[in-house]
Order: structure tokens, then C-alpha cells, then sequence
């Protein structure tokens, strides 16, 4: 009778297990409840796998801050990793210990921090980008034309509608940007010669091509949702 009872709690807490949701699935749910953005979630997915495989596959529940120090410090010593390469890996475990597993990590006693270097950014002179550009054609031309022109981020082009361009004011509107928020970015004549003939583009496309780049356009998180589950 004991064997049967312990083997029934056994039974039990496979299913447990089983019912409970993977940890991919929670880290999922706990970004998009914050709105945080799709590449902040692929960052950090990153950081905890890398984070698991290193302590030998073992799930996060069963470590702890001594885990993760020893895991910061490798990636300052051994791998030699800019500081805001362990700053973020750093928010990305802190994150998933407080927001997925309900844990609050003490204080890193021993952490060895990645040096920043001091040294001044390298920035294209004015010439230097026009003879940049005038290499450039087509939808590599449009591209770099609107990261320079508005200073947006890679991602932030890449993820520009029709509709977040205003051709009467000459301005980009930028959505789900860091914080999940938006901001207005001047496209000056360079972004406005882009725009317009991106959408020439787009009319004059192929009829083969659409699909071929409909494939990596991004949509809204609750847009992306319901074409899903319509496919």
C-alpha cells in the first residue's frame, strides 16, 4: 500500500509538471503583458538559454544568485564582454527571476564588472555619407537613407508602414520604440525622397515579390495574434 501511495504522488507530480507551462511560454506571457518589445524578448530568451546551458542544462528554479554571479563573471573574465553586453544579460536574468519565477535575487556579492571603455564614437562626416549613399540603390538606398536621414535604429526601419510616414509634414512616426512608446522623427528632404519612392516601389513590384517580403515584415503584437491563428 505504501509503494501505490507513493507511487501515485510520483504520477502526480509528472502531471504537474507536464500541466505546467514551459519556461519559453512564460517569459512569452510575462513580456507581453509588460508590452515590452519582440526583440527585448528575443534578447533576453538568449541570455537565459545561454544562462541554462552553461550551469549543464539545469532549469533556473534550481539556482540562484551564486549561479548567476558565476555566470556575469565568466562573461567578463573569460569572454571579455562589453559591459553593456553583461548589462544585459544581467537585466535579462533579473527579469526572469522577478517577473517569471516570483524571486527576488539578492544582492551579487563578487560580481566583477565588465570595463567601458572610454573613447570618442566615429562619425561620418557630411561628404563621407553622401559618397556613402551615391554607392547605394533601390531598397538598400532607401533604407540607409531613412537611418541616417531620421536617425532611426535598424529595427525601427525595418518595422516602418505606409501610414507612420506624414508626407505634408516631412516626419516619421516611430511605434513601439524603447518603452513601448512613440516618437515623431523629422524625415527632411532625404526621408521624404525615400518615402515616396518606396511606395513607388512597392506599386511597381513584381507580383511574385510580395509574398517573398511580406514574409519578414513585422505587424503589432495583437495584428501578428489574430493572422496567426487565421493560418
Amino acid at each position: 500500500m505504501q509503494k501505490m501511495g507513493q507511487k501515485a504522488e510520483s504520477l502526480q507530480e509528472i502531471s504537474e509538471q507536464s500541466a505546467k507551462p514551459r519556461l519559453r511560454d512564460q517569459l512569452h506571457s510575462a513580456i507581453s503583458v509588460r508590452f515590452y518589445s519582440r526583440r527585448t524578448e528575443q534578447t533576453y530568451w538568449y541570455w537565459i538559454r545561454y544562462f541554462i546551458r552553461f550551469h549543464g542544462k539545469r532549469h533556473p528554479a534550481e539556482m540562484g544568485a551564486v549561479e548567476v554571479t558565476a555566470f556575469l563573471n565568466w562573461l567578463a573574465t573569460e569572454r571579455n564582454v562589453a559591459a553593456a553586453t553583461q548589462n544585459q544579460a544581467l537585466n535579462a536574468l533579473l527579469f526572469l527571476y522577478k517577473h517569471v519565477l516570483g524571486r527576488e535575487l539578492p544582492w551579487f556579492d563578487g560580481l566583477v564588472r565588465a570595463k567601458r571603455p572610454v573613447r570618442l564614437p566615429v562619425v561620418l562626416s557630411e561628404s563621407e555619407v553622401k559618397r556613402l549613399l551615391a554607392q547605394l540603390e533601390g531598397f538598400k538606398w532607401m533604407m540607409a537613407s531613412r537611418l541616417y536621414g531620421a536617425g532611426l535604429r535598424l529595427h525601427e526601419c525595418l518595422m516602418l508602414r505606409v501610414k507612420d510616414v506624414d508626407f505634408a509634414y516631412r516626419q516619421i512616426v516611430v511605434r513601439d520604440c524603447k518603452g513601448e512608446g512613440s516618437r515623431h522623427r523629422a524625415a527632411g528632404e532625404c526621408g521624404a525622397a525615400a518615402s515616396g519612392s518606396s511606395r513607388q516601389g512597392s506599386r511597381l513590384a513584381p507580383a511574385g515579390s510580395g509574398r517573398r517580403l511580406r514574409r519578414g515584415v513585422a505587424a503589432p503584437r495583437a495584428l501578428a495574434e489574430i493572422s496567426t491563428r487565421r493560418l
